[in-house]
Formats: C-alpha cells, sequence, structure tokens
C-alpha cells in the first residue's frame, strides 16, 4: 500500500506542517520534583522532531498550583520556573524543524500525586472507578473527590487561562485542552461522575458546557496565531470500555459544541480509532469530522501505516498521531517514507516497571 496520503502537506491553523504524522501526548512523569522540565526531557522531545514527526504534543502539564497535579514528576505550567525549564525544549524542538504545543491537564478526581493540596476535587463527590495507576506511581483506589463549587470552577479556568500564556512564553506554538481520557474536563462531561444540578449537569449540552467555557476562556487570552485544541475521547484511563450514553446523537452535540467554541483542532482518541465508536456505524473520528468544521487528529492504534494512511485517506482524519508506536519508533515518519517496517512496540521494555523516560531513550547530544 502507498503512503504518500501521510506525507502531503498541510495547514494547521497558520502552522504548515511538512507532514500528517504528529506526536501524541504521552505521560512520562520524569520532571523535577517541582514541576520543571529537564534536559532529558529536552533531548527526548527533539528526537521526535528530528525523527520525521511534523508536530509534538507535550505529555500532559499541570496548569495550576492547586487541584490541577496528576502525578508526582508531572511537569507543570504552573510558574515562571516551569515556563524556563519548558523553553529549552521548545527551543531544542524548533531547531529540529518542528513546532510543539503544551497539553494542559487538570486530573481533578484522578490526581495520584499533587505536591500542592492533599485532597482532590471534581465536578461532584464520586469516586473514581478503577485503581490508581502504578505505571505513574500510584497504588490502591482513588479519593472521593470534593465537589468544585463555582468559585472553583472559575479559579481552574483561569488556571488554564494563565497556564496557556504561560506556554505561549516558554515558546509553544499553541496548546492542546486536555478534555479526555477521564480527567477534570471529562468527569464534567461523563454522566456517571457528574451528579450536578446546576447549569453543567443532567443534559449533554449541559455537561459540554465546562470544555467550550474553557476553550473560550483560553482563545480570548492568547494570541491570533497561537493555536488552541482539544483532545476528546469516550474511555478513560481507569474506564476503557465508557461509551456515550446517547451514541452518535451526544457526538452531534458534543463536537459541534467545541466547534462553535472556537477550537482550532479537534484530538480524538481511543485504544484503536479505527474501530466504530459504538456497536456499529462511524468511528469517533469520523463524526468528529462530520459535526466539526476544524482539522481532526486521530490516535490510537494507528502504528501500522496502512491503518494510519487509511485514516487520513478516508476516514475522517486530517492528521494522525503516533504514541506508542513513536516510543517503538522515534523516527517513524522517516521510517514510513523509506518503505521500512516500523518495530513492535514492547510495553515491557519500555514502559516497566514504571513510564518514566529511560536513559536508553535520550541521545545525546552529540548524535
Amino acid at each position: 500500500m502507498e503512503h504518500d496520503a501521510l506525507f502531503d502537506p498541510f495547514d494547521l491553523d497558520g502552522i504548515n506542517l511538512d507532514n500528517r504524522v504528529g506526536l501524541a501526548p504521552m505521560t512520562r512523569t520524569s520532571a523535577t520534583a517541582d514541576g520543571r522540565a529537564t534536559e532529558q526531557m529536552k533531548r527526548y522531545y527533539a528526537k521526535f522532531a528530528r525523527g520525521g514527526f511534523s508536530f509534538l504534543i507535550s505529555e500532559g502539564t499541570y496548569p495550576d498550583e492547586a487541584y490541577s497535579q496528576g502525578y508526582d514528576n508531572q511537569p507543570g505550567l504552573a510558574n515562571e520556573s516551569h515556563v524556563e525549564a519548558w523553553r529549552e525544549v521548545t527551543d531544542a524542538v524548533h531547531d529540529e524543524g518542528a513546532p510543539i504545543f503544551a497539553q494542559l491537564m487538570h486530573a481533578g478526581a484522578l490526581s495520584q500525586g499533587n505536591r500542592y493540596v492533599e485532597e482532590t476535587a471534581g465536578p461532584s463527590a464520586v469516586e473514581p472507578k478503577g485503581e490508581q495507576l502504578e505505571l505513574y506511581g500510584g497504588s490502591g483506589e482513588f479519593a472521593t473527590p470534593e465537589e468544585m463549587t463555582k468559585a472553583e470552577m472559575d479559579d481552574a479556568r483561569q488556571g488554564f487561562v494563565e497556564a496557556a500564556e504561560r506556554a505561549d512564553d516558554a515558546g509553544f506554538d499553541g496548546v492542546e485542552i486536555h478534555g479526555a481520557n477521564g480527567y477534570l474536563l471529562d468527569q464534567f462531561l461523563t454522566e456517571y461522575t457528574n451528579e450536578r444540578d446546576d447549569e453543567y449537569g443532567g443534559s449533554v449540552e449541559n455537561r459540554i458546557r465546562y470544555h467550550t467555557e474553557v476553550v473560550e476562556a483560553v482563545q480570548d487570552a492568547v494570541p491570533e496565531e497561537f493555536v488552541v485544541g482539544v483532545r476528546i475521547s469516550q474511555s478513560k484511563v481507569n474506564d476503557p470500555d465508557y461509551r456515550w450514553s446517547g451514541g452518535e446523537d451526544d457526538a452531534e452535540v458534543i463536537f459541534g459544541a467545541l466547534d462553535e467554541a472556537g477550537v482550532d483542532f479537534i484530538h480524538v482518541t481511543e485504544e484503536d480509532i479505527t474501530e466504530p465508536a459504538f456497536d456499529s456505524g462511524p468511528t469517533l473520528a469520523e463524526l468528529a469530522d462530520e459535526y466539526a468544521t476544524v482539522p481532526v487528529i486521530a490516535n490510537g492504534g494507528l502504528g501500522d501505516p496502512e491503518a494510519a494512511t487509511r485514516t487520513v485517506e478516508s476516514h475522517g482524519a486530517d492528521l494522525v498521531a503516533q504514541a506508542t508506536s513513536a516510543l517503538a519508533n522515534p523516527d517513524w515518519p522517516n521510517r514510513v517514507a523509506e518503505g521500512r517496517a516500523p518495530d513492535e512496540f514492547d510495553f515491557g521494555e519500555i514502559l516497566q516497571p514504571d513510564a518514566t523516560i529511560g536513559d536508553a531513550e535520550v541521545p545525546a547530544e552529540s548524535e
């Protein structure tokens, strides 16, 4: 199968991409204890740009010094020291010729490591399903969060805004607002974690409201050329089988609302994005493409170049983002362009016993 579709250039809201393949965000818990990006992280991200990825999305980065941090040794964009540290990373990536977006992630009720507060907070006082992720240093059940007040929601929204402004100062080309995978914004969208009886609870129109308010507030605060996207999924890190109860009707409301709020791209992710979003019918990428007008990035199960090509050619995505396949193949785009088969991802070799960046993943400056 020819893979020419993956190597067509693309204009992402004014940023010229050399191809359609980007790096997906992946939590690596390798920052300093106080949330600063490291020299190791600088070399880690630069190698993906050098390997042909046309855009990079950072790991989930916490935006404030309150409830947002999710994991120990997670990077932040919550203060000036974080900005200075990330600037080293963005400079290195730009030197290799690629743009990089900061993913802004508020963990909400899924927080399992926070140096600023002991409690967790979410839309409602509902204990999250499952157990903390050992991969990222957690163990045991999640704590039951405190229900966020309107004032705390305002503070969290402002945290996203100020973190986006810091991302601009740090040299990022844009931000991706993490609205997926069970974290705070997704907790508002999810029926069983959102028991509110105000304008943020009940109908899907209400449950997507906090997403759209965050997007609008960030867009109002950053320069016009600064890209603002959002990540959306049905599945969660603690509940992989969750699906929107309203099916395609929910998808129409969700993607339409995000589009109207002014996002510059929608990044959909599932374990296998090539599968139907529900029991049958279109994929989540195809639904995003149908109900929104902005570019769609697809992630999940696309390490096979043929699957990635089909997704761009005919299954709703303008761009694809590689995660585990990128870990196994930091030069995945270059390999595919040259006709070389990518290596298989080995979970035990790369992400065990934990997800921190290993020494083998970060080439020396001279390489």
